[in-house]
C-alpha cells in the first residue's frame, strides 16, 4: 500500500521541532568524521543545542536543543566543515558500511572507498534529490554486520573483487568498480516504480522490477553468517561503547584527540585506533561484556512530548544498580535492550531485542506488566 504521509525524517536543513528545541540529524556516509569534522560538531552542539551529540542507529549524529537560529548557523558551520557537500541531497546520504572495514582480518575487502565513490555519485545525481529519507544504501566487508539492518541496496564483499548485490533475499554477483554505478542506478529506478513508498520493501514486486530495469537476475543465496561488532579491539582498531549513544562535550573532545578520523557505528559506539587512551576515563566502555553494550533508548521526557517516563534516567539507574529493582531481567550478556517512551519505538535497533517500553505508570517488558 503507498503511503501518503509526509516524509519527516529530519535533516540539518528540515529540522524536526521536539519538544527540547530543534533536532537536526547529519548524515556521515560510513560513519566517518575526521578530528576536525568532529570539533566542529561538538562546538556546534553545546553554542547551539543541549551540548550533546547523539549517535543514532544507521551511525549518523543528531543535535538536539536547537534554538530558531539555530539550524542557519548550523548548516553554514557544517558546510565550511565538508559536511554538507550538496544542500539538495543532505537527507538522502544515507550510506551505511561496516565500520571495521580495511582494520580487521574479517574484512575480506575495503569498502570505504566505495563508500566515497557512492557518496559522490549519488550527490551528483540531481533527481536522487528527491529519495525518501528512509532510503539506505549499505555495504559490508563480507563479515555480515550489516545483514540485520535491511539496507534497500546492499552490496556485501565476496572477495576484493567481487560483491553481491541484493535488493531482497537473493543477490547478483558485480565487480567492485560497478558498484557505486549500479546502487545509483537501482535507487533511480526506485523512484521510477515506486508511487508514494519510502522503502523497496513496500513497493509490489519492488525488488524483480529494479533488477529488471537494471538488466540483472539476482539467483544467488545470500550468505547466512552474521555478526555483531562488540566492544574491545579488533586488528588495529579500538571500538568503544558509548552508553546511550549520547556523545557529552568532555567524550568528544577526548576522541577527537586520540583520532584523526573516528568511524560511528549503527550500534551507536565508536570506532578509533587501537592505541587510543583515556577513554575509559570519560566513560566510554573499550571492554566487551558491558551492560551498556546493546542498551539504546529514545530521546524520552523532558524531550519528546509524547514520551510517558524519562527512560533514559531509568535505563541508566537500572544499568549502574546490579541488583536492579523489578526490571533485573531485561539485562544479560550479549542482550539488546531498547527502552521506548511510548508506542512509537523511535530509535528500536534492527533485529531482536528486549523490548522496554513505558506504559505512563511503569514499563512492559516484551509485552508483560512489570
Amino acid at each position: 500500500m503507498a503511503r501518503t504521509e509526509v516524509d519527516r525524517c529530519p535533516g540539518v536543513l528540515a529540522v524536526h521541532q521536539a519538544a527540547d528545541g530543534g533536532l537536526a540529524r547529519v548524515r556521515l556516509p560510513g560513519g566517518r568524521l575526521t578530528a576536525a569534522q568532529l570539533d566542529v560538531l561538538r562546538l556546534a552542539a553545546t553554542e547551539l543545542g543541549d551540548g550533546r551529540l547523539e549517535l543514532t542507529s544507521r551511525g549518523n549524529v543528531q543535535l538536539r536543543g536547537l534554538d530558531a537560529d539555530g539550524p542557519q548557523d548550523l548548516s553554514d558551520r557544517l558546510f565550511a566543515a565538508g559536511l554538507l557537500p550538496s544542500l539538495a541531497h543532505e537527507r538522502v546520504r544515507n550510506i551505511l558500511a561496516s565500520p571495521l572495514s580495511g582494520l580487521d582480518q574479517e574484512s575480506r575487502y575495503d569498502v570505504m572507498p566505495v563508500v566515497a565513490a557512492l557518496d559522490q555519485a549519488l550527490c551528483e545525481h540531481p533527481a536522487l534529490a528527491g529519495l525518501p529519507g528512509r532510503f539506505l544504501f549499505a555495504l559490508d566487508d563480507g563479515r555480515g554486520d550489516l545483514a540485520d539492518l535491511r539496507a534497500d541496496v546492499t552490496v556485501r564483499a565476496l572477495d576484493d573483487r567481487t560483491g553481491l548485490l541484493s535488493l531482497g533475499d537473493r543477490g547478483v554477483p558485480v565487480e567492485w568498480a560497478r558498484v557505486p554505478a549500479l546502487m545509483v542506478a537501482a535507487a533511480a529506478a526506485f523512484l521510477l516504480v515506486r508511487d508514494q513508498e519510502w522503502r523497496i520493501a513496500e513497493v509490489p514486486d519492488g525488488a524483480e522490477r529494479i533488477l529488471e530495469e537494471l538488466g540483472l537476475q539476482a539467483t544467488e543465496p545470500l550468505p547466512a553468517e552474521s555478526t555483531r561488532v562488540v566492544a574491545g579491539g579488533h586488528g588495529t582498531a579500538l571500538v568503544a561503547t558509548v552508553p546511550l549513544g549520547s556523545l557529552t562535550q568532555e567524550q568528544a573532545a577526548v576522541l577527537a584527540q586520540v583520532a584523526p578520523e573516528v568511524r560511528i557505528t549503527p550500534w551507536r559506539s565508536v570506532v578509533v585506533p587501537a592505541v587510543a587512551r583515556g577513554l575509559e576515563e570519560v566513560g566510554l566502555v573499550t571492554t566487551s561484556g558491558s551492560r551498556w553494550e546493546g542498551v539504546t533508548a529514545c530521546a524520552g521526557q523532558p524531550g519528546c512530548a509524547k514520551a510517558l517516563a524519562d527512560v533514559r534516567a531509568d535505563a541508566t539507574r537500572l544499568v549502574a544498580d546490579a541488583a536492579g529493582d523489578g526490571l533485573p531481567r531485561v539485562f544479560g550478556r550479549g542482550r539488546r535492550v531498547h527502552w521506548s517512551g511510548c508506542e512509537r519505538r523511535c530509535g528500536k535497533p534492527a533485529g531482536s531485542y528486549v523490548d522496554v517500553l513505558a506504559v505512563g505508570d511503569g514499563y512492559q517488558v516484551d509485552g508483560e506488566r512489570v
